[in-house]
């Protein structure tokens, strides 16, 4: 009787250390998390993003359940009036010479 009770109480005071271990590893892992939190930023997607991400995966899974897939890509491109392209080119051209003039100069 008096071996199980000595087993009994050194399984108990073991258990006391490991448990101090386990708050002593749970503060460690604690103040590390809160460490790195305090460095990142949490980025945040804009509307069209999380659009573009959730048609995304709806095509993924219509993908994979063999359905018709539907064009994600509905983003179209602007376009540019010609009196602007002209502008623009006519911008470019003068820094250009600009530019070949300061080169003959220096």
């Amino acid at each position: 009787m008096t071996t199980l009770t000595s087993i009994l109480k050194e399984l108990e005071q073991e258990r006391g250390r490991l448990a101090y271990r386990i708050e002593q590893l749970s503060g460690a892992v604690s103040a590390l998390n809160g460490a790195s939190r305090s460095r990142s930023r949490k980025r945040r997607l804009s509307v069209a993003a999380r659009a573009r991400i959730a048609a995304a995966q709806r095509a993924r899974w219509a993908k994979a359940k063999g359905q018709k897939i539907v064009s994600i890509a509905s983003k179209r491109r602007r376009k540019l009036s010609a009196s602007a392209i002209a502008r623009i080119r006519a911008a470019q051209k003068a820094r250009w010479t600009k530019w070949r003039k300061q080169q003959k100069t220096a």
